[in-house]
């Protein structure tokens, strides 16, 4: 069995911020061309690498100040073999790939761990197709096989847990947390939503944690919402429930717009990074295990420092 890092939520008493919009910094801000929004191509040269460590040592230096933790999800979103296929990396070159990045995120953890300031390795992975559109939809079994590559690999490195993130159908997420339980690695299962507050397949949230929990014997560490602003999701959290209780991270989009928009949009919408702060305030109202904040597209470390602002502060401690 593995020994599970204490501070992981929600058991932890730690509260956590990680980074924002990775691929939308590093394209709008930045002026860097990622293939297929592969940011994991980055690692293949030392500027690539050093690049990529000055964007995480900015969020870094934001939970120090916090003197919250910080959960280090790995730029390996799109490390997966169909991905990886269409960029021109074959299994072993990929590998390597996906071995380099949790190294580059050990690095930065044990340059930054303290005990004000606890660290998590996260393997990210993201889902085989399409974030946006369930496309090609995978058996749970299927997906179980095709995801186990890279969890396994992630394993081995040594991570504290592993995150999917932009995840649009239960099966995929059924088999990723099944290929993360036969490895013994805690894992974290994030949907995406549509504007409706339901998965892109149909199922409202709700649905959605109840079929993995079902399918896993609850297996999951904890779930989160990403890619979707909060005004998107928002009234579902209204709902009572214990359901609530298993999400504990959000990494909200900056854009009130939907997914078909963005996707057909040529310039960053990075709305009012003060105003998603304030969302987020609202969000810890509805969700008692809040514990992991962070951003999605077109989010910055202007956004998670309005978060940490009005969700860490004693004076939100108090609220």
């Amino acid at each position: 069995m593995s020994t599970r890092n204490p501070h992981l939520p929600p058991h932890g008493q730690a509260k956590f911020i990680t980074d924002g919009g990775l691929e939308t910094t590093l394209i709008f801000h930045d002026g860097i061309d990622l293939p297929h929004f592969a940011s994991f191509d980055l690692l293949k040269t030392p500027e690539g690498c050093a690049h990529i460590t000055a964007y995480y040592e900015r969020y870094l230096a934001l939970a120090k100040e916090a003197q919250s933790g910080f959960i280090l999800e790995s730029p390996t979103w799109r490390a997966n073999r169909d991905w990886g296929n269409r960029i021109g990396y074959d299994a072993a070159e990929l590998a390597a790939m996906n071995g380099k990045a949790i190294e580059l995120m050990a690095e930065l953890r044990d340059r930054y761990h303290s005990d004000a300031t606890p660290c998590l390795i996260s393997g990210n992975i993201g889902p085989r197709g399409d974030g946006y559109v369930p496309s090609e939809r995978m058996t749970i079994n299927q997906a179980r096989a095709y995801h186990a590559v890279q969890i396994v690999g992630f394993a081995k490195a040594g991570v504290d847990m592993i995150s999917v993130v932009t995840i649009n159908y239960p099966n995929e997420a059924i088999g990723i947390a099944l290929a993360c339980r036969d490895v013994d690695v805690p894992c974290v299962i994030s949907f995406t939503v549509e504007t409706d507050g339901n998965l892109p397949s149909g199922e409202t949230i709700r649905e959605a944690i109840a079929m993995v929990d079902e399918h896993t014997g609850d297996y999951p560490a904890y779930y989160m919402i990403n890619c979707a602003h909060p005004d998107h999701f928002r009234d579902r959290l209204q709902e009572n429930g214990d359901w609530k209780n298993r999400i504990c991270g959000v990494r909200a989009n900056a854009s009130r717009q939907s997914h078909a928009e963005l996707d057909a949009s040529t310039h960053l919408d990075d709305g009012d990074p003060e105003e998603l702060g304030q969302l987020y305030r609202d969000l810890a109202d509805l969700l008692p295990n809040l514990a992991v904040i962070g951003g999605c597209c077109g989010t910055d470390h202007r956004h998670v420092c309005a978060m940490a602002k009005h969700v860490l502060t004693p004076d939100r401690a108090a609220h």
